[in-house]
């Protein structure tokens, strides 16, 4: 608002249209761009889903999440969603772990006794999944590459630190938060 404001104070509007088309040309070619790696990845997963690995997934990480989730239960549906949504986003398509993550909330939702009200483990996959778990940022060196970069995959090594810190970091403060909220409601 600031930069349209200023641009018909000066009289340089000229300069805003030109913006508009240019990033509306950008936006379009980024789309073009991730949409086949979008809808590859979401097909991938869907086989996958089909074919039973992300349940074999949900299987090995149910030590991992009974842990992280303690209100699920083993056999939860949710718990293969999840499972899905975490894989998809390890894999940096996080586009693509959109629907998977709804379903994992609305199985959740559907258990949820009060519907007002996000579950622990609702509000654990929530700050999970802002958290941004990604080892590899497919999403990311997609958009690198379609810019010419000269090593796009580069920053592997430093996406995976950044999700280890920031995953680690965002499940301690969910447990501290929690065990505040827990001992306010006892007072």
């Amino acid at each position: 608002m600031i930069g349209i404001t200023y641009s018909f104070l000066t009289g340089r509007v000229d300069i805003i249209n030109q913006e508009i088309i240019n990033c509306g040309t950008t936006s379009l070619e980024l789309f073009l761009a991730m949409f086949p790696m979008m809808v590859l990845w979401s097909g991938i997963m869907n086989v996958a889903k089909k074919a039973g690995i992300l349940d074999w997934l949900a299987n090995k990480m149910k030590p991992f999440f009974r842990i992280i989730f303690p209100e699920l239960d083993e056999k939860d549906e949710a718990l293969g969603y999840i499972a899905s949504n975490l894989t998809i986003n390890m894999l940096g398509i996080h586009n693509a772990s959109t629907p998977f993550g709804l379903k994992a909330m609305k199985c959740m939702q559907e258990k949820n006794k009060d519907k007002k009200t996000a579950t622990r483990s609702m509000i654990t996959f929530l700050v999970l999944n802002t958290s941004g778990v990604t080892l590899v940022a497919t999403d990311i060196i997609a958009v690198r590459s379609m810019y010419g970069s000269s090593n796009p995959t580069d920053l592997i090594f430093v996406t995976i630190i950044a999700t280890i810190v920031n995953t680690t970091l965002a499940l301690l403060m969910d447990r501290f938060l929690w065990k505040v909220e827990k001992r306010r409601e006892h007072i």
